[in-house]
């Protein structure tokens, strides 16, 4: 390995710091992960199994190739932003939902066996109509009026 100084380095890179920026707010973040979605509006993707069944050790570590959680994780900006994996756990933490948003946001049991990617962005738009993460039904009012039609 060469080390070099710094100011030779400064010539060749920006050295600038990146935590000088304001991180996103969950309303930002939540935006950023439909962007994401609504890039590839076909992709086909996959739900979560049996969320509910887990415990929540079990539950925190869940994750499926190809789910709305990879396409946020493979969305640089909120990798940079701290998304952590495409693990359940991380995205709770990251966008702030409730075990309950996630089941019924992700869940197979809501979702069944694969769906497109406009239809999870959806779904995060419902999350983002709510005001906080601790109250509820905005994904349950979504996933109702899109069984029944309206």
């Amino acid at each position: 390995m060469e080390h070099k100084p710094r100011a030779d380095l400064e010539i060749a890179a920006d050295l600038t710091p990146i935590d000088s920026r304001v991180p996103m707010s969950r309303e930002e973040r939540l935006a950023r992960w439909v962007e994401a979605l609504e890039r590839d509006p076909r992709r086909i993707l996959r739900p979560l199994h049996q969320i509910e069944f887990r415990m929540p050790n079990e539950r925190r570590a869940i994750r499926e190739d190809n789910s709305p959680l990879t396409v946020a994780y493979e969305d640089p900006v909120l990798r940079a932003e701290g998304l952590a994996s495409d693990r359940l756990g991380d995205a709770i933490d990251f966008f702030q939902l409730s075990d309950h948003d996630a089941h019924t946001a992700f869940c197979s049991c809501h979702l069944g066996s694969q769906f497109e990617a406009s239809y999870a962005a959806e779904g995060v738009k419902a999350l983002m109509k709510r005001s906080a993460p601790s109250q509820g039904g905005g994904v349950f009012r979504w996933m109702a009026s899109a069984l029944l039609g309206r």
